[in-house]
């Protein structure tokens, strides 16, 4: 499925890692939504825990859109590492929201930027993908 060695992913590869992306974001959403609910409720955590969620959702459906531009414009090819960068974004911002929301850890919210900075690198190659041909 995964050819590491071409170090580029087709348009099909980025809209299954934005499936899977999408899917863990709807589980992740749902179980803190309902069996996370009282625990993010007395930290005082589920605004932080649905801002993950809400980031990890928004990216995981830009991801999708890069797979159909790259599968319609496969000379755009700074797509598919401005979709890697997405996923690492939804990796480091979303996921330490999550485990900040669920252990109270603090220092986990300044590595979040880092995330944030991935999302925002991502956008600036689809930019230059688009100004490209």
């Amino acid at each position: 499925m995964w050819n590491f060695e071409d170090h580029s992913m087709t348009g099909k590869k980025i809209i299954q890692l934005a499936a899977i992306l999408g899917a863990c974001a709807v589980g992740i959403g749902a179980f803190g939504a309902h069996g996370l609910k009282e625990i993010l409720t007395e930290t005082g955590r589920s605004e932080t825990f649905e801002t993950g969620v809400k980031y990890h959702f928004y990216h995981a459906l830009a991801i999708l859109l890069f797979g159909i531009l790259a599968l319609v414009k496969p000379e755009w090819k700074k797509l598919d590492l401005a979709a890697i960068l997405m996923a690492v974004g939804i990796l480091i911002f979303s996921g330490s929201l999550y485990v900040l929301s669920l252990t109270g850890i603090t220092w986990l919210g300044a590595i979040t930027p880092i995330g944030g900075l991935a999302f925002i690198a991502g956008w600036v190659l689809v930019v230059v993908a688009a100004s490209k041909n």
